[in-house]
């Protein structure tokens, strides 16, 4: 394209801008003050019927100019005047107009202000149903066939021009209401969609939130357990064995500096500018060592045993933090609530199977880890199974009948997760 066609293809979209911008301020203006528009529109067909009857304009084409003259100027202003009310009540304004158009052409006047039943027949095609604009047509050519049996020798000149008008005049209200339509059906599904949208990111905001909630509660939760145990511990430790306080203290640090790295990746992802968040991954089986060697830092002996053989691919990413998630969420209870006796250990078994991966988390706490559905650690463990259509079980390790002893009990909690998504 050369420099001459560019100049001139920007200077029409420039001309076309300005004239939608126009358009558009000329409907807000419209809708605003819709009787300002219909009062200067009246006006200027009044002003046009009436310059015709006193210009004699109306005798070069009339059938019989030796018709009445107030009855001329009657005629003139009856076509014009109720155009006023032509959006609000086009077909009662045609019928109006009909026994005036019946006198013009009895009388052999033919007024030019007769066209202006087309203006009302187009609001009628634009806003009323089809069966309205039968009556419209009815009504504009049923004086017409009477012209014609008036005037026989002049039928074509008065009967097929008024059929064209009405014709094109129907057809561009029918085609004007179907854009119309057409529109206002796509900024319906527009706004459908917008508020479809806004759903859709609440949503994804609360699930969010939920998920945030979770690992927080499960990176604090844990982390500051274990370091209430280890502050206990060097506490009782300090008198008897400096040495011990001293390891309990270092432990400490090592604890809190790991969960503030934990907090740190959490949270931000929640900044402005998620490319600086710091994207270490989540973590999987491979670290349930490095959980179980914290928890046991913090006081409690626990042991791990693997029954199984692992499957040839290992399980999913969000499978694999659902089980660490679980187990240190376990382990952080029975640290919460196992109790003080010296003896208190807990176990953890995972056991491979052809089709799930269990994980069982048992302690031999005097009073278990949270009452069955209270707090927000087990409901967590529940929403996290059944994100893999999983199942968790926790509970008394044994029946508060057959553990009459106050040295007896324990806690138990069994994940039981599918290794594949069930099919739908």
């Amino acid at each position: 394209m050369t420099g001459e066609h560019r100049d001139r293809a920007s200077g029409t979209t420039a001309l076309t801008g300005y004239i939608q911008r126009l358009l558009q301020r000329v409907r807000a203006f419209d809708l605003r003050r819709p009787m300002v528009w219909n009062g200067l529109l009246t006006t200027f067909w009044v002003m046009f019927a009436v310059l015709d009857f006193t210009s004699g304009g109306w005798r070069t084409v009339a059938r019989d100019p030796r018709a009445p003259e107030p009855l001329v100027l009657l005629m003139s202003v009856a076509f014009s005047t109720p155009l006023l009310w032509r959006r609000t009540h086009p077909l009662a304004v045609l019928a109006f107009m009909t026994p005036f158009s019946l006198a013009n052409v009895w009388t052999g006047a033919i007024v030019q202000a007769a066209y202006l039943q087309e203006i009302a027949v187009f609001n009628i095609a634009l806003r009323l149903p089809l069966r309205a604009l039968a009556w419209a047509g009815a009504m504009v050519t049923a004086p017409l066939v009477v012209g014609m049996l008036r005037f026989p020798h002049g039928w074509d000149v008065l009967f097929v021009p008024h059929l064209w008008a009405f014709a094109l005049v129907s057809l561009l209200g029918i085609v004007v209401r179907t854009r119309k339509e057409y529109t206002e059906a796509l900024v319906d599904r527009a706004h459908r969609l917008e508020l479809e949208r806004d759903q859709q990111a609440r949503l994804a905001a609360a699930a969010e939130r939920t998920r945030i909630a979770r690992e927080m509660h499960d990176i604090i939760g844990h982390n500051l357990s274990v370091i209430t145990g280890l502050a206990d511990g060097g506490a009782y430790a300090a008198a008897k064995s400096p040495d011990r306080a001293a390891q309990a203290l270092e432990a400490i640090g090592t604890t809190s500096r790991q969960a503030l790295t934990e907090l740190r990746r959490l949270l931000g992802v929640l900044r402005d500018h998620p490319a600086e968040a710091d994207r270490t991954p989540q973590p999987t089986l491979d670290d349930m060592d490095t959980l179980l060697t914290g928890v046991r830092a913090a006081g409690l002996p626990v042991h791990l045993h693997i029954r199984g053989r692992p499957p040839s691919y290992p399980p999913t990413a969000g499978r694999q933090l659902t089980v660490y998630r679980v187990v240190q969420e376990a382990l952080t209870n029975t640290l919460k609530h196992g109790g003080t006796d010296p003896s208190l250990t807990a176990e953890v078994m995972l056991t491979y199977r052809a089709t799930e991966l269990e994980a069982l988390i048992t302690d031999t706490g005097t009073t278990g880890a949270e009452p069955e559905g209270s707090g927000q650690g087990i409901t967590g463990m529940r929403e996290r199974a059944s994100l893999y259509d999983g199942t968790l079980e926790a509970g008394p390790l044994l029946p508060k009948a057959i553990a009459t002893d106050s040295a007896a009990g324990g806690w138990r909690v069994r994940l039981r997760l599918p290794l594949e998504d069930t099919p739908s």
